[in-house]
């Protein structure tokens, strides 16, 4: 029998002194910075998610602080930082990236159940201890679920709207996007954004609660009702937003010097008056949400893209709570003229695939083609097609 292969590509936290591939971070500087702030906080345990403030699927360099924090950049998982121990939890689809990425100050745990993580938090922080993490990062459903792992314990979850790892982070941390944000052209969309609003204010008429505004928190979603796009975040047509929809007045929260002039007239187009979109600054929603509550109001939102933080500022008997906004509902639902968009772009991309499968046919038994080059050649089929904005996420190749 051969003996086992030592793989040199992982980390060999057992070894004397350790062995730590070149793909490592060294991150002993970074987590000293952040227990620094932990103590100045009282706080004994941190939790850092990999997910954005809008819940995104996939987020910008400037959101990646478990990346920063870990080295670790896989696109799910979860830090927890005491004032001693650190650990990440991740699946399966990660565990040798991660082997291959963390250094040794860091607990790999093979599971991604906030069971464990509360466990291992009962374990590592002493009772009447205080958990904290930022409440603008975490579902509805993620933070009660932590409320009830440490429910009983005597243990504190503390919401901390400083986010401590933005601090320790600094001005090495990626600079907001200044890209421009533009409307899309009138062809693709089959419907104007007053259309799309009116439709949205029937719908909270018909109701039977009869909300009076409805909050949009998903990226997706606002880009969608004002038939907006932009380029924050790799592979996705989104620009960073918030859409507070009354029914008489519509704010849109967005860096306002984003706006393309074509796109500032199309939403001012129709001032004053209701259909008068009011730019305000990406930064203020809260403060707005906060005043807008202390009416006699009920605010409608989809649950699956709120974070804890804006669900929290609402008083519980003035919010309507589905999984889904009504903007979510009905961009779900295309309209004749997206259909048709829709199986175009099908048929174009279609193409691309087609001359990549004859490239390789034609380019691999000459034995000069990897997975590398392979990627790249698709997405110049691709970007060579009508309309192409590039791919919808990065190429992942195999072989054999």
């Amino acid at each position: 029998p051969q003996a086992p292969s030592t793989r040199n590509d992982i980390r060999d936290c057992s070894a004397d002194p350790p062995y730590l591939p070149p793909t490592a971070t060294n991150t002993t500087a970074r987590l000293a910075v952040l227990r620094g702030i932990l103590r100045t906080h009282g706080v004994h345990a941190y939790i850092v998610p990999s997910t954005d403030a809008h819940m995104s699927e996939y987020i910008s360099e400037r959101d990646a602080r478990l990346g920063w924090l870990t080295g670790f950049t896989g696109s799910a998982g979860t830090a927890v930082v005491t004032r001693d121990e650190a650990a990440l939890w991740t699946d399966s689809r990660y565990w040798t990236q991660a082997e291959r990425e963390l250094d040794c100050n860091w607990e790999l745990q093979r599971t991604t159940s906030i069971e464990s993580i509360g466990t291992w938090i009962l374990k590592m922080v002493p009772a009447e201890g205080n958990v904290s993490l930022d409440p603008f990062l975490f579902s509805i459903d993620t933070w009660n679920s932590y409320s009830r792992a440490l429910h009983g314990s005597g243990r504190t979850l503390l919401p901390l709207e400083t986010n401590l790892v933005d601090q320790g982070w600094g001005d090495q941390r990626p600079p907001p996007s200044s890209s421009e944000i533009y409307s899309l052209p009138a062809e693709f969309t089959g419907s104007s954004w007053q259309e799309k609003v009116a439709g949205i204010r029937q719908r909270m008429e018909q109701h039977v609660r009869r909300p009076t505004a409805v909050l949009l928190s998903g990226l997706e979603e606002t880009a969608w009702l004002f038939n907006l796009r932009g380029d924050d975040i790799p592979y996705n047509p989104v620009f960073y937003s918030y859409t507070l929809l009354t029914n008489t007045t519509i704010s849109l929260f967005v860096e306002q010097s984003r706006l393309s002039q074509e796109a500032r007239q199309s939403l001012r187009s129709g001032c004053p008056g209701p259909l008068c979109v009011e730019l305000q600054e990406y930064g203020q929603v809260s403060a707005h949400l906060r005043r807008y509550a202390q009416g006699n109001v009920t605010v409608w939102l989809g649950t699956e893209y709120t974070t804890y933080g804006l669900y929290a500022i609402v008083p519980q008997e003035k919010l309507l709570e589905e999984s889904y906004s009504p903007v979510m509902t009905a961009k779900a639902v295309k309209n004749a003229h997206e259909q048709e968009m829709l199986r175009a772009a099908h048929v174009r991309d279609a193409v691309a695939v087609i001359q990549y499968l004859l490239w390789l046919e034609r380019t691999v038994p000459q034995g000069q083609v990897d997975e590398f080059l392979g990627a790249q050649r698709i997405d110049a089929f691709r970007w060579a097609q009508e309309h192409s904005r590039g791919p919808s996420f990065q190429s992942i190749s195999a072989s054999g």
